[in-house]
């Protein structure tokens, strides 16, 4: 859980259910190294054997705009291996957004455009207890209720701080893993999509919002990201400001 008015340049030093939360997921799949005597020099590392970087970021494009993410490794390693492997399978592209509330989360990663659900790999350990919290912009898994190590594919962006999923309500809470850096105005935006029930589901899009892909990128690229929304939400304030000043009536002397 992370705030999410955070300035660009102090992220990049610091690098940078029940039931309710998920429908029943489709059936799934339910060393150290030999030490060196005195006499060899140990061997020098390579790129495989170097330790994954505490933050990652992936890009997520959507039929309503991009978001880039940040994936905290360091609090929630197994999920992020979880959610990585499932980014470098190409398991996302063309799922949806299946279930919109809002004023509390959007919800996907697990349905087709036409609500079939993608067979998932076995559940991933519940990390709920890694000290981050469920603020407004983070990402968390979706689990089956009473099932806490249930959760595979389906994460939720929280919409608002959801302080209550912080809470254990069947043996634990929900994990969050990752937050939103840029594209806070997407998520907004696919809040205020149209819903209604739609087979077996309830809070669909009417409207589909579709995930074309996620795709792992550099924390350069996350900089410059991060950096051009910033600007595009400045000019969007500022646009604002003046317009409502130019409809304002003019004050008399």
């Amino acid at each position: 859980m992370f705030p999410m008015k955070l300035a660009v340049t102090a992220f990049f030093a610091a690098v940078l259910c029940t039931s309710l939360l998920a429908p029943a997921q489709a059936s799934a799949a339910s060393s150290a190294a030999a030490n060196q005597t005195l006499s060899q020099a140990a061997p020098s590392a390579s790129p495989a054997d170097a330790p994954a970087p505490a933050l990652e970021f992936a890009r997520m494009k959507t039929s309503l705009g991009d978001l880039v993410l940040e994936l905290d490794r360091s609090k929630a390693p197994l999920t992020v291996d979880n959610f990585v492997s499932y980014i470098k399978d190409g398991f996302y592209s063309d799922t949806t957004f299946h279930r919109i509330v809002p004023g509390f989360v959007i919800q996907g990663g697990g349905f087709t455009k036409d609500l079939v659900q993608k067979k998932t790999r076995a559940g991933v350990k519940n990390e709920w207890q890694n000290g981050l919290h469920n603020l407004r912009g983070t990402l968390s898994m979706a689990r089956q209720g009473h099932k806490p190590d249930s959760g595979t594919s389906q994460f939720f962006i929280n919409l608002k701080d959801n302080a209550q999923l912080d809470k254990a309500r069947d043996g634990a809470a929900y994990a969050v893993f990752a937050r939103v850096v840029a594209g806070m105005s997407v998520v907004d935006a696919i809040a205020k999509v149209e819903t209604g029930p739609a087979q077996s589901l309830s809070d669909v899009p009417k409207t589909p919002v579709i995930i074309e892909s996620v795709q792992l990128i550099s924390a350069e690229d996350a900089k410059t990201a991060i950096e051009a929304d910033a600007a595009a939400a400045a000019a969007s304030a500022a646009a604002a400001t003046a317009a409502a000043s130019a409809g304002s009536p003019a004050k008399k002397d």
